[in-house]
């Protein structure tokens, strides 16, 4: 069976976006740089592609030129064990990008990512209708996603949940 690999378009910058990400995430480097040679069409000695590995998944990266940017349209989730490690990637990740709303940030290089811990799923899919709402609306307050405060609002305390930042 054929492996599905994501291959992620930058303009100039995909060996020190594939470096960046190697160095946030474990289980992580890269394999392989190429790089134009004297046959074109870039300058020769420039890179291509760079293939690397995420927490052991195979990524690509390809310097394809300025025409195509990246949206929101696709994302890369993280499914976080708990919110020391939403808090570490958010932090990493977010270095120099922009923080959106509910977990969704873009990194440096335009890249949306979702951090996201594993028990949210379970909270705003509540089988109690009252309590996913709570943790629903205690959510779209946030922008990185405070675990705690959500599920403190699922169980009908805090109101006003500390907004992540």
């Amino acid at each position: 069976m054929p492996r599905i690999i994501p291959n992620l378009w930058f303009d100039t910058e995909a060996l020190g976006a594939a470096e960046f990400y190697c160095s946030i995430f474990p289980n992580s480097d890269i394999t392989r740089v190429v790089r134009y040679t004297d046959a074109g069409p870039g300058p020769a000695g420039t890179v291509v592609t760079v293939e690397f590995h995420l927490d052991g998944e195979p990524f690509v990266a390809i310097n394809g030129g300025p025409m195509f940017h990246f949206t929101e349209a696709v994302s890369l989730m993280i499914d976080c064990a708990d919110q020391d490690e939403v808090d570490h990637y958010w932090e990493a990740l977010s270095a120099g990008g922009e923080p959106s709303m509910c977990g969704w940030l873009k990194d440096r290089y335009g890249l949306s990512w979702q951090v996201i811990p594993d028990e949210l799923g379970a909270l705003i899919g509540d089988a109690d209708p009252a309590r996913a709402e709570r943790a629903v609306g205690a959510m779209l307050s946030m922008s990185k996603i405070d675990i705690g405060a959500i599920r403190a609002a699922a169980d009908g305390g805090g109101d006003d949940p500390e907004v992540g930042v």
